[in-house]
């Protein structure tokens, strides 16, 4: 068993650089859930024994009592699943068999984990000698000086998830979307109380930031209701997973399922509704759906499912409910497949209350431009929309990313904000709002630069003649020192040999 260490090990990223030391030839796809399965056991087991421990210490004798667990909330964890078992199993060729037991003892006894905890890591090519490390690794988490496990942990699952989808590119649209992408939504959107749904949940992060903006204003985590489903079924479990971490309660119902064919919640009407559905979905099964109830506003082309998406959400909408959902720039402006027509009807009902051109490459997964769409039942500003180009926000974080930063953030959802209050003023190049008339003279085409128009460029009051006289001249100095240069070059290579007609 390892040693127990109370260092500081700077825990999100050391213990992503430790565990991608351990990894060997593992795909990142693979390699996830041994990561993941480890954060959730090792978080259910500290949480369950700081309960333990309290309860032995009160000598009532109720430690193995499940009820004293579930009425906090707590994962009742039996004693072969219990992490010291794992760890002292960490150096032996049975650890993956002592893991896969864990997992299913603890499913045994919490019906709400049932089917949803990996169980392969007794598998021939998973290399036992590195298992047992990424165990050590976890046995030596130092909870003391960085707060609660809880806290800890859901941070380190939530790092892992956002470096894993980093690694598996295209891949990880199913089960990943960027943090900032999901703030802005919540930022906007502001689910204090409530029913919060997202029938594309991937792996639950709107859900986590939805509890994070409750508890972060003085709310408490139970205020809000989650409800969601995911069509694959690897996602679902690590949604379970990821939520369980942060102690949200949720119904994504008892399986994987395709929202379309099998809706889980089909009474549920939602406060709010946060969705990153599939970009530009095709062969989605439109030919098999075409009376459906949901389809209010057209029936959405077979080749994109971007408007079912849309109209199944708004389905759901509570009377008052809000949402905001995630779609590809083509939605904004597609004549194709009759989108034209349903978006018009859509922003005939005035249910659009805002559209946000998001800034490129916010996604590890698509170079696709998007935008936010943010829908009301009950519009605060009747018959008008804001338009927010926001293009020109983020801040690259790595060659091929961009992140938005908190002021980005608060700059979006302020604009919204002064909007709903009826204070917000035009801004060239940012933002407009725009009647329901005046979009119907652009063909109800919902391109937010049509509408903002462009920022006015600040004059540096040099007269033009003696601009264009300065970089002319500057411009000379660059030929010279490029001709100077290429002869150089010349000479150098007619040195060795070469010369360059």
């Amino acid at each position: 068993m390892a040693e127990k260490n109370t260092a500081d090990i700077g825990f999100e990223q050391k213990i992503w650089d430790a565990a991608c030391i351990l990894r060997g030839n593992m795909d990142a796809a693979e390699y996830k859930h041994v990561i993941l399965g480890l954060i959730f056991l090792k978080y259910i087991s500290d949480t369950f024994s700081v309960k333990y421990q309290a309860l032995v210490s009160e000598g009532e004798g109720f430690e193995e009592d499940h009820d004293e667990y579930l009425s906090e909330g707590i994962f009742y964890v039996p004693s072969e699943a219990r992490w010291e078992v794992i760890a002292a199993a960490a150096h032996t060729e049975e650890i993956g068999v002592v893991i896969d037991a864990a997992m299913r003892a603890i499913e045994r006894e919490n019906k709400r984990l049932k089917d949803v905890l990996p169980k392969n890591f007794a598998r021939p090519e998973l290399d036992k000698r590195r298992l047992g490390e990424v165990v050590d690794l976890f046995t030596n988490i130092s909870m003391a000086e960085h707060g609660a496990s809880k806290d800890i942990l859901g941070r380190t699952y939530e790092y892992c998830l956002k470096n894993f989808a980093e690694q598996e590119g295209k891949l990880a649209g199913e089960f990943y979307t960027p943090a900032s992408v999901v703030r802005t939504l919540v930022a906007v959107l502001q689910p204090f109380e409530g029913r919060v749904y997202d029938p594309c949940c991937g792996s639950g992060g709107m859900f986590v930031q939805s509890a994070k903006f409750v508890e972060e204003h003085s709310g408490r985590i139970n205020d809000i209701s989650v409800y969601g489903q995911d069509a694959n079924p690897t996602t679902w479990k690590m949604a379970q997973m990821n939520l369980a971490i942060r102690g949200i309660e949720a119904d994504l119902g008892g399986f994987a399922a395709d929202t379309f064919f099998n809706d889980l919640h089909p009474s549920l009407r939602a406060d709010f509704i946060l969705a990153n559905p599939p970009f530009n979905l095709s062969n989605w099964g439109a030919d098999k759906l075409k009376d459906d109830v949901r389809w209010k506003f057209g029936v959405p082309p077979a080749g994109n499912a971007n408007f079912a998406w849309m109209q199944h959400m708004i389905h759901h909408l509570a009377p008052k409910g809000r949402m905001g959902l995630v779609l590809a720039n083509g939605s904004l402006s597609s004549q194709s497949g009759g989108e034209g027509e349903i978006r018009r009807r859509i922003v005939e009902a005035d249910l659009v209350a805002a559209v946000v051109a998001m800034p490129p490459q916010l996604f590890y997964t698509t170079q696709i431009p998007v935008s936010l769409w943010f829908i009301e039942r009950d519009k605060r500003q009747q018959g008008k929309t804001l338009f927010v180009d926001a293009r020109g926000l983020g801040t690259m974080v790595s060659r091929k990313l961009r992140e938005l930063t908190a002021e980005d953030i608060d700059k979006i959802a302020g604009a919204f904000s002064r909007f709903e209050e009826g204070t917000l003023e035009d801004e060239k190049g940012f933002c407009a709002v725009v009647s329901t008339e005046d979009i119907a003279k652009q063909d109800f085409v919902l391109t937010p630069g049509r509408y903002v128009g462009v920022a006015d460029v600040e004059e540096d009051g040099e007269p033009f003649e003696e601009k264009m006289a300065r970089l002319t001249g500057e411009l000379s100095e660059l030929f010279a020192e490029s001709r100077k240069a290429e002869e150089e070059i010349r000479k150098q290579l007619a040195s060795i040999g070469f010369e360059v007609r």
